[in-house]
Order: C-alpha cells, then sequence, then structure tokens
C-alpha cells in the first residue's frame, strides 16, 4: 500500500475526528484538535495515496521533551504496521529538534496500544492514578511511557 505523511491541517480534521470518535470511548472534541494546531504542535496524518485517511498522532513540545498526545489508527487499518509508522516519524521529529525522549500517557486497559509501544522501545516509568474518565469507579489510570531518542 502506497502511503504518504503529511502535518495535519484544518481541512483533515472532519476525517481525524471521525476516526477518533469510532476508536476511542472518550474521545477528543473536534476544538481541542483545532486548538492544537494553532499551537503550533506537530500534527501529522498518514493517508493513502487516494487521500483515505489511515491515522493520525500529535505531539507537543513541553520544555525539554517531546509529548506524544495522541496516536490513532483507523480500525480497518490497524495491526499492518501503520502505528509504528507513526512512531517511527514522531521520533524522526523528535530527533530533528535535538530532543531525547518522547513521553506519553495511555489508558491501562489500551493493552494493544501498549503492546505497540513496548515493541516499538518505550518503557513503563510511572502511573497516574485517576488520570483519565472512565474505567472502574469512573476513573482510569494512565500509564506513563517513555522513548528515548538516540540523536
Amino acid at each position: 500500500m502506497i502511503f504518504s505523511l503529511k502535518l495535519m491541517t484544518e481541512s483533515d480534521l472532519d476525517k481525524v475526528w471521525a476516526i477518533e470518535r469510532d476508536v476511542y470511548d472518550f474521545p477528543w472534541q473536534k476544538e481541542d484538535f483545532e486548538d492544537l494546531l494553532r499551537n503550533n504542535c506537530f500534527a501529522l496524518c498518514l493517508k493513502q495515496i487516494t487521500g483515505m485517511l489511515l491515522g493520525y498522532c500529535v505531539l507537543m513540545l513541553i520544555v525539554d521533551e517531546m509529548h506524544l498526545l495522541n496516536l490513532c489508527v483507523t480500525p480497518r487499518a490497524q495491526g499492518k504496521g501503520f502505528g509504528l509508522t507513526l512512531l517511527r516519524e514522531s521520533a524522526r521529529i523528535t530527533r530533528s529538534k535535538q530532543l531525547s525522549s518522547i513521553l506519553l500517557e495511555v489508558r491501562s486497559s489500551n493493552w494493544r496500544a501498549i503492546r505497540l509501544y513496548n515493541r516499538f522501545g518505550f518503557i513503563v516509568i510511572g502511573r497516574r492514578k485517576n488520570y483519565y474518565a472512565g474505567g472502574y469507579c469512573g476513573r482510569e489510570d494512565a500509564i506513563v511511557m517513555r522513548y528515548k531518542v538516540y540523536t
């Protein structure tokens, strides 16, 4: 399959938000993506050559570390390596900014994402209790993971 990675633009947001709502029980709002685009985050779209959106990710530089805020692959494209493609590009961007690591939080119940991040080389560095809405008793822990980028 031929695909391309491009910076996310306002014109991508309807499709991005549709995937976000399809994949997550507690999706971001469309306005969240709009705010991030206005605040110079690194937001990427992975598209087929036909223009069909396969997935996206959002990175934000916070102090001296890159934070992976969101990574999502459309359900029909999951399990085909596109998540790894987005992570590789995230690492490349992080390296180009001369930063040494990527930090993320992931729901403790999101075993598919945790497995993807482990496979890529992220390690667990902590847990944030009751970080997310939902889950058991109305809240869910976040697993905090870090990937060391070698420059």
